[in-house]
């Protein structure tokens, strides 16, 4: 009786000290888990494919959105042929909306209710993305990184569910209020990625 209760006993240590150490090891197996779903939902993607808006207008492009560490990252490329050696502007407009030749996106995105001008510089939209240079061929590539944006955070910084407009001409940066750039030529619609 007495050897019965020893090994009873001795069962049962191994058994709680078993169980201990699978919850030990599960507990680590969630904590690492959840570490890689905080490592995936602290960068988000989003992009705009951008179309032509008119049809005498050839124009194709993206517009590549990256956050990560606190900021977004935009890529803009443009293939824009008949306007080879030209510069374009290039803004965030209110509505996700490209129809009636990009009227449909309306304004500029600018939640804080500023005058249009040069990001960075003074009072500026945060729809005030700037212009593109393009090349030889019409191709061109802008690159910028903000805090003042996010994807899928608070209204007034979440770049999701406007547009991009390209337009003609170049953002003067001063006249009011969208910089005097000439007509929508092109447009796409941000969405998350």
């Amino acid at each position: 009786m007495k050897k019965i209760k020893q090994l009873t006993s001795i069962v049962t240590m191994f058994l709680v000290g078993s169980l201990f150490f699978i919850a030990c090891n599960n507990a680590d197996k969630n904590k690492d888990t959840a570490n890689t779903e905080a490592t995936t939902t602290e960068s988000a993607h989003a992009v705009a494919t951008l179309n032509a808006t008119m049809p005498d207008t050839t124009l194709t492009g993206t517009a590549d959105f990256v956050a990560q560490d606190g900021k977004v990252k935009l890529t803009v490329t443009l293939s824009i042929p008949a306007l080879k050696n030209k510069s374009v502007a290039v803004h965030i407009h209110d509505m996700a909306d490209c129809g009636d030749m990009g009227k449909g996106a309306h304004g500029h995105w600018n939640p804080t209710n500023q005058q249009h001008g040069k990001w960075g510089t003074g009072s500026f939209h945060l729809g005030d993305i700037g212009n593109v240079s393009l090349d030889s061929t019409g191709k061109g590539t802008l690159q910028m990184e903000t805090d003042l944006w996010t994807i899928g955070g608070d209204a007034k910084t979440n770049v999701l569910n406007h547009s991009i407009i390209v337009h003609s001409g170049m953002d003067d940066f001063t006249s009011q209020p969208a910089g005097n750039a000439g007509s929508r030529i092109g447009c796409g619609v941000i969405e998350k990625k």
